[in-house]
C-alpha cells in the first residue's frame, strides 16, 4: 500500500467523522451520549466503508506451498524384452518403485510405456513390435521442459526404428537413469544384419540382392549363405569369419522368371552353439511385372519443373521418364505410353497431332511461355482468353474430386503457380482437382483438372512453378512422399485407358509383418460421385491354408480403409473388396513377410545406455542390482522439495466482508433509530 493511499484513507476517515458529526451534533442537535454515540459510530463506519470502496486500496497477499520434483518412469514394452527373458525383472522393478513409500513422498511419480509410441500407462504386455527410444525423449521434452524431472528408462537399449536416441537425448534437459534389461555376457552369434533388394523387377530380367552378414565371436568359423525360393536353393555361397573378420557383404543377382510376387528366404546356416538362431533368417520378396510405363516430357525450354516431373515419376520404380525436344519425341513415339507436353508453342502442332492419332493420354502444362493463340487453334477441348498478362494463383483442393483418392497432401501452404490471366472455358465435361485462388478468394476456374473424351484421358495443369510444390512437400514433412504420391496417382490415371470403375482399391503388394498394413478403397455412385454411405467388406484367403477372414472397411474422410496390422499371420493372401447390395468388387493379392525385428537381438545395448546416462549427468543400473536406484534418487540434493510462494495484489473491492459490514451497520442504525422512535 502506497503513502498516497494511506493519506486518502486518513482523509476518508476524517470526512466520515465529520459527516456523522454533522448528522447528529449539528443537524439533529443531539448530545453525543448513550445511544447517540452508538448511532454516530455506525454512521461513521458506514460512510468510511463507502469511501474505502471508492479509494479501493490494494493489499499484497502471500501464500506458500511445496513443490516436489517429478520422477518420470518409461518402460520398454516391446517384444525384445520378452525375447531376452526379462519380462518378470521389468515387472518386479516397476512394482518395487510403486511400493516405495519414501520414493512416492519425495517425487510426483509418472509412469509411461513405449514401443512405436509413448503411452501414459503402467500396464505391461511386451507386445509392441517396434521400439523408438528417440521418440520417448522428444515427447517427454514437450511435457517436462521446465520442471525438475529425472527420468528412469527401463529398456534393453535395442531400438528398431527412429533416429539415434543418444543424439536425440542431447536436447533432453533432464538427468536420465537407464535401468538395463540385460547383461554384458557375449554370446557367439551369426546374423543377417541387413538385406537389400529391389521391390520390383521386370519379367526375364535379373535383379540385384545384397546381404550383410555379421559374426559376433572370436573363433574361426565356417558357414554358408543360402537363398531359397520355396524348397529350392537358388543361390549359395560359403562364408568364413574370425575374430578379425566379423562381417561380409555378399552381392549377387537373381532371375525374375514369372509375373507376380516372388518370395525368397535368406539363411546363414547357424552354428551349434548359437543362442539366437532367429536372426540367421530373413525373408524378402520381389514383385515381377511385365510392363513399365515410359513417360515422355516434351519441351523446348529449360525449366526446373521438368526435373520435378522426372524425379516424381521415377520415384515409382515401375515408371521412367525422359525429357525430349519435339522432334526427338516424334522419332520415338512408339517408345512411350504417355506424354507430358510442357508449355507448347507453334512448333508443337505435330506433337499434339501425333499424340492424338496414337490415342496417347497426356498432361498438358501451360504457363507464361505458352503460345495460347497456337494452343487454342491446335485443340478444341478448352480455350484460354489471351490477355498477355500473368497472375500468381494459389491452389485450392476440391474435396469432391472422385476419380482417385487425394488424402496425403495439404495444399493450404503451397506456393502459387504463374498462369495466364483471363478466363478458361472447357468444351468437355471435367473434374477439377485444384481451383485457382487469388488473395484467399477462390475463383471458379481450374488450376488442375482432368477430363475424358472418346477413349482418351487428358489433364491440364494451368500454371508454371510446380517445382516449388515438391520443395514445399519436403519442407513440410521432411520428404517428397506426399507430393510424389499425389502426382503418381495422376500419372497412374493417365497411363491407362482402362474404363473407369465405380470401385478402386489402393494397397502395396508386399508388407513386412511389422509394417502398417493399410488397404484403402473408394466407392462411387452411378453418377461417379463419392458415396460415403455404402458398406464395404474385404475377404482375405490364405493361399496355403485356404482359411478366410472377413473385415469391414470403415469410412475415413474421402475413402474407406482397413488396417490389418497384427490381424494376419505372415503368408500370401488373395483378397476381394466388395460392396454390399451391389455387384461390384475388386480383387488383388498381398504378401506378408515373416520378419520380427524385435527378435533379432541377443544382448542389451549396454554401451549406448551407459553413454546415455553419462551425457545427461545421470547413472545407469543393471536390472539385477537396481535396488540402489531408489536410495540414490531420494538422497540426491538436486531433487529436494522446493518451497515456493505466490504474491498476489488483492484490491479491497474484492473483499466481500466490507460490503457486509456496510450493509450491517446501515441496517443496525436504521433498526436502533426505529426502535427508539427517532424516525
Amino acid at each position: 500500500m502506497t503513502t498516497t493511499t494511506i493519506i486518502y484513507i486518513i482523509i476518508a476517515l476524517i470526512i466520515a467523522l465529520f459527516l456523522a458529526l454533522f448528522q447528529y451534533k449539528f443537524r439533529e442537535k443531539k448530545k453525543l451520549t448513550g445511544i447517540y454515540i452508538l448511532l454516530f459510530s455506525l454512521r461513521t463506519l458506514t460512510i468510511f466503508g463507502v469511501l474505502l470502496l471508492l479509494i479501493n486500496p490494494k493489499f499484497r497477499q502471500s501464500t506458500s506451498y511445496n513443490v516436489k520434483p517429478n520422477l518420470v518412469i518409461a518402460v520398454d514394452n516391446s517384444e525384445s524384452i520378452e525375447h531376452l527373458g526379462r519380462t518378470e525383472s521389468a515387472k518386479n522393478f516397476l512394482s518395487d518403485l510403486k511400493n516405495s513409500q519414501e520414493l512416492n513422498n519425495t517425487f510426483n511419480v509418472e509412469y509411461y510405456t513405449f514401443g512405436s509410441k509413448l503411452n501414459q500407462s503402467d500396464t505391461l504386455n511386451f507386445k509392441e513390435n517396434k521400439s523408438n527410444l528417440a521418440m520417448v525423449f522428444d515427447r517427454l521434452e514437450e511435457v517436462y521442459n521446465s520442471d525438475v524431472s529425472p527420468t528412469i528408462v527401463v529398456t534393453d537399449g535395442n531400438q528398431t526404428f527412429g533416429r539415434d536416441y543418444v543424439l536425440a537425448s542431447r536436447s533432453f534437459k533432464q538427468q536420465i537413469y537407464p535401468v538395463i534389461l540385460g547383461d554384458t555376457t557375449v554370446f557367439t552369434d551369426l546374423k543377417i544384419q541387413q538385406l537389400n533388394a529391389n521391390r520390383y523387377s521386370y519379367l526375364n530380367n535379373r535383379f540385384p540382392v545384397e546381404v550383410i552378414a555379421v559374426y559376433n565371436g572370436s573363433e574361426n568359423v565356417n558357414t554358408k549363405l543360402n537363398i531359397r525360393s520355396g524348397s529350392a536353393i537358388v543361390y549359395s555361397q560359403p562364408l568364413q569369419f574370425s575374430g578379425n573378420k566379423n562381417s561380409e557383404v555378399v552381392s549377387f543377382t537373381l532371375s525374375a522368371n514369372s509375373v507376380g510376387i516372388a518370395k525368397y528366404s535368406a539363411e546363414i546356416v547357424p552354428l551349434e552353439e548359437e543362442k539366437n538362431k532367429i536372426n540367421n533368417y530373413k525373408e524378402f520378396a520381389v514383385e515381377v511385372i511385365n510392363q513399365k510405363t515410359n513417360v515422355a516430357i516434351i519441351t523446348d525450354i529449360i525449366h526446373p519443373d521438368l526435373g520435378t516431373f522426372k524425379k516424381s515419376i521415377e520415384s515409382n520404380k515401375q515408371r521412367s521418364a525422359e525429357i525430349l525436344k519435339p522432334n526427338e519425341f516424334l522419332s520415338r513415339l512408339n517408345d512411350f505410353q504417355m506424354a507430358i507436353i510442357y508449355q507448347p508453342k507453334q512448333s508443337f502442332k505435330a506433337v499434339l497431332d501425333a499424340v492424338e492419332n496414337a490415342k496417347m493420354n497426356k498432361l498438358l502444362v501451360t504457363g507464361p511461355s505458352t503460345s495460347f493463340q497456337a494452343l487454342n487453334s491446335f485443340q478444341s477441348n478448352f480455350q484460354q482468353e489471351i490477355t498477355n498478362q500473368t497472375e500468381d494463383y494459389q491452389p485450392v483442393l476440391d474435396n469432391n474430386y472422385s476419380i482417385f483418392n487425394i488424402d496425403k497432401i495439404d495444399f493450404n501452404d503451397y506456393p502459387p503457380l504463374k498462369s495466364e490471366f483471363g478466363s478458361l472455358t472447357f468444351t468437355q465435361p471435367l473434374q477439377t482437382i485444384l481451383y485457382k485462388s487469388i488473395n484467399g478468394i477462390k475463383i471458379n476456374e481450374p488450376l488442375l483438372a482432368t477430363f475424358e473424351y472418346g477413349n482418351s484421358k487428358e489433364a491440364l495443369l494451368n500454371g508454371e512453378g510446380i517445382w516449388k510444390w515438391r520443395a514445399q512437400s519436403f519442407r513440410s514433412t521432411g520428404d517428397f512422399e506426399a507430393f510424389d504420391d499425389f502426382f503418381g496417382k495422376l500419372i497412374q490415371y493417365l497411363s491407362t485407358n482402362q474404363p473407369r470403375s465405380r470401385i478402386s482399391v489402393n494397397y502395396e503388394s508386399i508388407y513386412r509383418e511389422t509394417d502398417e498394413i493399410l488397404i484403402t478403397a473408394q466407392y462411387f455412385n452411378k453418377g461417379y460421385e463419392f458415396d460415403g454411405g455404402a458398406v464395404l467388406n474385404i475377404v482375405l484367403k490364405n493361399k496355403v491354408t485356404d482359411e478366410t477372414s472377413t473385415f469391414p472397411l470403415v469410412i475415413n474422410a474421402s475413402n474407406y480403409q482397413i488396417d490389418l496390422s497384427g490381424l494376419l499371420s505372415p503368408g500370401d493372401y488373395d483378397f476381394t473388396v466388395s460392396v454390399s447390395g451391389e455387384n461390384l468388387s475388386r480383387s488383388g493379392q498381398i504378401s506378408i513377410l515373416d520378419y520380427n525385428v524385435e527378435q533379432q537381438f541377443l544382448n542389451a545395448d549396454v554401451n549406448r545406455l551407459n553413454q546415455l546416462a553419462t551425457n545427461s549427468n545421470g547413472k545407469s543400473y543393471f536390472i539385477d542390482n537396481s535396488s540402489s536406484i531408489i536410495n540414490d534418487l531420494i538422497n540426491d540434493s538436486r531433487y529436494a522439495t522446493i518451497q515456493k510462494s505466490n504474491k498476489n495484489i488483492v484490491p479491497l473491492i474484492d473483499w466481500k466482508y466490507l460490503l457486509a459490514i456496510i450493509v450491517l451497520s446501515l441496517a443496525s442504525e436504521w433498526f436502533i433509530r426505529k426502535y427508539n422512535g427517532l424516525i
